[in-house]
């Protein structure tokens, strides 16, 4: 059978995980899934801080599931691995200790985007569509697809792309908030590992730590989210790392430094 997934490690604390499954064109089968999730596991206890999740099939990142798979495990037939894989790779995804990026070079829809919209940051190519369509195989979304999506570009928003099952341009997405930046075809993968590598060298406990406070203020209430926000800055202020950092910052900005030059300039686009 042939490798669907590679992993690589194109820069220190970053690991690239490559989908491709050209037979289907990137579509979720349960083989690829586990595979995928399998790779993202191993980047992890490899020691990846950032991990980017791309495509290999040109025109498609991940699609919707291999509905032969998803078929099957309905009827209770054979499949091509455990369907508990999608599972797996959405556990993957938020674990705190790795941000997930996802380069989207191409189309994504159903399970695919879902793995998408599960990941931290997202950079989409300019040609590329998302797509919720499962309204229009008679079935609906169930990873995420409605309940995540809504947190990310609203309900009005994901209400048209769930019911109307028609895919939306990477640009809109962005215009909504489910995408951090658009960039030119071919691109994502290289903007993705220079986002991977700036976040792979900042302190590991603070980055961990911001990924465990979006994730609990996805189920909490805006007081309780507050206080869980504070408690966590406690647990990360009173490191050695923190103190010292602290420190050294304010060293700078006492000899004249700008803010502008200690944080640095946005990105232009």
């Amino acid at each position: 059978m042939p490798e669907i997934i590679k992993l690589e490690q194109p820069r220190d604390g970053v690991a690239l995980v490559t989908m491709t499954n050209p037979a289907i064109n990137n579509h979720g089968s349960w083989i690829g899934i586990a595979e995928l999730a399998a790779a993202i596991k191993r980047a992890r206890e490899a020691g990846a801080r950032v991990t980017v999740l791309a495509s290999g099939v040109p025109g498609h990142w991940f699609e919707h599931a291999w509905l032969k798979d998803l078929a099957d495990a309905i009827e209770g037939k054979p499949t091509t691995a455990e369907g508990v894989a999608w599972f797996n790779a959405l556990y993957e995804i938020g674990k705190t200790h790795v941000v997930t990026i996802a380069a989207v070079s191409g189309d994504c829809s159903g399970g695919g985007a879902e793995l998408g919209w599960a990941c931290d940051m997202r950079i989409a190519e300019e040609q590329a569509l998302f797509a919720q369509p499962e309204i229009q195989i008679a079935l609906t979304t169930g990873i995420g697809g409605t309940c995540r999506l809504a947190r990310l570009i609203g309900r009005t928003a994901t209400a048209e792309m769930v019911m109307l099952g028609r895919p939306m341009t990477a640009r809109r997405i962005y215009q909504l908030g489910g995408v951090n930046e658009v960039v030119p075809a071919g691109k994502s993968v290289e903007v993705a590992l220079e986002w991977a590598t700036t976040i792979a060298a900042r302190p590991a406990k603070a980055l961990s730590t911001l990924k465990q406070i979006l994730i609990d203020n996805d189920e909490m209430n805006l007081t309780e989210a507050l206080n869980n926000e504070q408690r966590l800055f406690q647990t990360v202020a009173q490191t050695p790392e923190a103190i010292r950092t602290m420190r050294e910052t304010q060293a700078r900005f006492d000899h004249g430094e700008s803010i502008r030059s200690v944080y640095g300039l946005p990105r232009s686009s």
